[in-house]
């Protein structure tokens, strides 16, 4: 391309980063990176009755968790340069002013009561077209400035033509036209408060940041027809606009909140690795060839682009991102994995140290989903606990006599002096064979008896960590509870 590429992340901090909103976010950065061209960061917190610490915190954190910074912008606003809309409000208001000068747009005095009796009017005369009823743009320049100096509040609105159409073209999915009379009538553009509406400020912005790609999630395709009314009455081209496919659960559904966890949030604190997620969040609703799936940072950095965003909407699996979790997982050294788990183990209360931790990472890394599943994987090995289901102990068809005779079977071999911990588990599987006993009813109440639970690390491996001795009391103390 002749022209550089130019995106930009414009998130408004009312809440924390979604799936939805994070892939736009890497969607726009990776396309940049792949273009040689620049990525954007702009923080649009002109709504600032829900603006929050928190959701900018968040954000920030966000991206920091997958390493992406801004190529430009004012770097004394932060360590990831975003361009803030509320340190910005002088500029809208003078184009606001541009537009009046204009005569495409005009001030309005109405006040909240007034509006909202005339929707209640409209609601009761079941009108098809209904929204602001355009009282004040009749209204003289002069008799309006008068107003404004008497004190009374205003708000500027756009004069949109009740007549023809608008429309654009969509990268992703082609042409879109919409009626000027589905457009809110004369929408507001500057508040009384003299913060812009997010349209004002986002056209303004993307035309001074020369935005060359717009790319946001399809729900903003409704107001595109107004965001292209105001670049014709700016006298401005418009970017090309590329709106994203919908993020579902497997329901078909938008995702929310009832399919899982949505926020990165939840995602971080449970421990999915920005590298799965990355990769994962990516495959969204874009594909590279339909085939391959593992991509690095570097690799989309490459390969990203246009043409393979699906405009269908995408499924978000999370059966599929514990899956990719755990390809990258254990991409990872046992040293590596040891520090990523640090802060989970801390969380947990469990009282282990560095060089346990490390011990423990080659028992556990093949079964890992995420780095949240350490602690409990391993509890066994630092805490004891009683015993409180019987059945638990049996395998398949056991009977709970037979799950005893199992655990006296496997005591008397692994008491036996000079056996080795990972030896006893060779003699007992010969011993099973040679007795024709079913290997899975000598192991499983053992498994319970240690680990308490029927799932769990390599068993004698995990023996040998938690010692020969404290094996043996549990064994003798399952082998009491099931007699009781």
């Amino acid at each position: 391309m002749s022209k550089e590429v130019r995106v930009r992340y414009a998130p408004s901090p009312t809440g924390l980063q979604h799936i939805g909103g994070v892939r736009t976010a890497l969607y726009n950065y990776f396309f940049a990176r792949s273009q040689h061209g620049k990525f954007i960061l702009r923080i649009e917190d002109t709504d600032r009755e829900r603006y929050s610490d928190e959701s900018l915190n968040d954000l920030y954190e966000t991206l920091n968790f997958f390493n992406i910074k801004a190529d430009e912008g004012p770097f004394n606003s932060g360590p990831f340069a975003p361009y803030v809309q509320s340190q910005r409000v002088e500029i809208y208001r003078k184009y606001a002013q541009e537009l009046i000068d204009k005569g495409l747009a005009y001030y309005c005095f109405c006040t909240p009561e007034r509006l909202e009796q005339v929707r209640k009017d409209q609601e009761a005369k079941k009108l098809s077209v209904q929204g602001y009823d355009r009282h004040c743009a009749s209204l003289s320049l002069e008799e309006a400035k008068k107003r404004i100096k008497n004190g009374e509040k205003y708000t500027i609105r756009l004069r949109v033509p009740e007549t023809s159409e608008t429309s654009f073209d969509d990268v992703i999915l082609g042409p879109i036209t919409r009626k000027n009379s589905d457009i809110s009538p004369d929408p507001i553009i500057l508040k009384s408060d003299g913060y812009p509406t997010y349209h004002l400020a986002n056209v303004i912005d993307d035309h001074l940041m020369q935005i060359t790609h717009v790319m946001r999630a399809q729900e903003w395709i409704p107001s595109t027809p107004l965001h292209i009314l105001l670049y014709k009455a700016f006298g401005w081209k418009p970017p090309l606009f590329c709106h994203l496919p919908m993020v579902m659960g497997n329901d078909g559904h938008k995702l929310s909140k009832r399919h899982g966890s949505t926020s990165l949030r939840d995602f971080r604190e449970k421990g999915y690795l920005p590298e799965a997620l990355m990769n994962y969040i990516t495959l969204v609703g874009w594909a590279y060839d339909g085939q391959r799936e593992i991509f690095s940072k570097e690799d989309l950095e490459k390969l990203f682009s246009l043409e393979k965003i699906h405009s269908a909407p995408a499924v978000f699996d999370y059966k599929k991102l514990d899956y990719f979790n755990g390809l990258y997982i254990r991409k990872k050294s046992d040293k590596e994995l040891t520090s990523l788990l640090e802060p989970f183990f801390k969380k947990s209360g469990i009282d282990i140290s560095t060089s346990q931790i490390l011990t423990i990472v080659p028992l556990i890394k093949e079964r890992l989903k995420t780095l949240s599943d350490a602690p409990s994987m391993v509890k066994f090995l630092f805490e004891d606990e009683s015993y409180t289901d019987k059945e638990i102990f049996c395998a398949k068809k056991q009977s709970i006599d037979e799950a005893i005779f199992s655990l006296e079977f496997d005591l008397g071999i692994i008491e036996q002096q000079g056996v080795d911990l990972l030896d006893a588990e060779k003699i007992i599987y010969d011993k099973s064979v040679k007795d024709n006993i079913k290997a899975n009813n000598l192991f499983m109440p053992l498994r319970v008896a240690i680990t308490y639970s029927n799932v769990s690390p390599p068993l004698f491996e995990s023996m040998k960590i938690l010692t020969k001795e404290k094996s043996v009391l549990r064994i003798k103390k399952a082998i009491e509870f099931l007699k009781k």
